[in-house]
Formats: C-alpha cells, structure tokens, sequence
C-alpha cells in the first residue's frame, strides 16, 4: 500500500496528463505518471529537487516545451 501523500500540480487541466509529487521522510521527493499510480516512480533527493525546481524557476527549461 502506498503511504506517499500524493500532490497534483493545480496547473493540471483535468485530462490526467500530469506528474504528482509527494515528500517522503526516507525517499525524499517521490515523482509518478497520474495516468499510471501504479507504475514506476522517481525518486529525488532534497538537494536534486531544490536545483530542478530552482531551474525551472530561472526559464533553464523553457527552450524544451
């Protein structure tokens, strides 16, 4: 059973193509497919969450989408 709180993103425009979050005490930030609860998940430490998060703030991703 999974434990995880899970977050969606509230940019997330109801058609399930989106990533949920959730913090975890051992597993830090924990990243899923909302299409696929029960497939694969990410696992990030505080650190990696912080410089993604970081550079998703300062446009280094932008060129991307």
């Amino acid at each position: 059973m999974d434990h995880r709180r899970w977050k969606k993103s509230s940019f997330s425009n109801g058609n399930g193509q989106c990533v949920e979050t959730a913090a975890h005490e051992r597993e830090g930030v924990c990243v899923r497919n909302s299409r696929h609860p029960d497939g694969p998940v990410l696992h990030f430490t505080e650190q990696e969450w912080t410089a993604f998060v970081a550079g998703v703030k300062a446009g280094e991703f932008d060129a991307i989408v």
